[in-house]
């Protein structure tokens, strides 16, 4: 009982201590280093000027997501993920990344001091394929450009993107918890409007603290628009009874993941309080049933069927 309690509490404090975050850009929460320091760009605007700025209108962005369970492998340096956007004509202006076990799940890693290293070469790779992307699109507009082509119907949405391509994209805000991972990147011309960027880790693995399984959040606000990504690693374990470690996690990551309240006293503090919410990551959830009947039901294409053992349908 002791050695939980005290547990509890050194990795509490180290894990409410530990909410610095890295980012391209300084802002009025403070990172703690940063990513690319050549070219910082606009600081963030003040409320005041970004209320004066609001012209009674929505703006409508779009957001790609995605997360990916790299094993405990570390990247090759000529890694190229620019397949993973998979967006060529679909240029988006905010890019969330989620990774779990950037770093192998043994005791040195999630007993010791962070290792950083692997997480600086994953935001480099994003940066690269981010610019990629860019240069892509802008090889595609000079290519239109000297055909002299007329875009029409479906055409008139590229050339429309193709006008609209940014001038690079910037790490709003890169958090690491052991093997979990969540890096976000916006549109350079977009970081002026991002304001309060923050971090908070909730470790679930063993003792119930520890951050081999738990989750990294981090929230921002976009204009008026309060932004939170909750990036997850959830118990594993397929035997019965698992997925109600799984359902535990949740509800401890919900529950201790916290915000500061900002000088007004008036920004989001828990996670459902934001305006927009993304849980993401392996959550290892299964459907409740064995493989050849989950297949059979498949191809059968009974999805209700198949709905009543999904455990994120059942348990949650």
């Amino acid at each position: 009982m002791w050695p939980r309690l005290v547990t509890k509490k050194i990795l509490g404090e180290r894990l409410r201590s530990n909410n610095n975050f890295v980012a391209d850009f300084p802002s009025n929460a403070e990172a703690s280093s940063l990513l690319d320091n050549s070219s910082l760009g606009s600081p963030s605007l003040s409320e005041n000027n970004i209320l004066n700025q609001r012209k009674h209108n929505f703006q409508n962005y779009k957001i790609f997501i995605s997360t990916w369970n790299v094993g405990g492998i570390a990247p090759q340096d000529d890694l190229d993920i620019a397949d993973w956007l998979d967006t060529p004509n679909n240029m988006c202006d905010i890019y969330v990344f989620g990774f779990q076990e950037i770093v192998p799940l043994r005791a040195s890693y999630v007993l010791g001091s962070e290792n950083s290293k692997i997480s600086v070469k994953w935001n480099s790779l994003i940066r690269e394929a981010l610019n990629k992307k860019i240069q892509h699109c802008l090889e595609k507009q000079q290519y239109n450009n000297k055909l002299g082509r007329k875009q029409k119907t479906a055409e008139d949405d590229k050339a429309i993107f193709e006008s609209s391509i940014p001038e690079g994209f910037r790490c709003v805000i890169s958090k690491q918890m052991v093997g979990i991972l969540i890096s976000v990147w916006i549109r350079s011309d977009l970081r002026p409007y991002v304001r309060h960027p923050r971090a908070s880790c909730v470790g679930c693995g063993i003792m119930g603290y520890l951050g081999n399984k738990g989750s990294v959040s981090v929230r921002f606000q976009l204009h008026e628009t309060s932004f939170c990504f909750v990036c997850s690693h959830l118990a594993s374990g397929g035997r019965e009874g698992d997925e109600k470690h799984r359902k535990s996690d949740v509800a401890e990551i919900f529950s201790r993941t916290s915000f500061p309240r900002g000088p007004s006293f008036d920004l989001p503090r828990k996670i459902l309080d934001h305006d927009r919410v993304i849980l993401l990551g392996d959550l290892n959830y299964r459907i409740s049933l064995p493989e050849a009947t989950t297949r059979l039901l498949v191809d059968r294409k009974e999805w209700n069927a198949l709905l009543e053992n999904d455990q994120v349908y059942t348990y949650n």
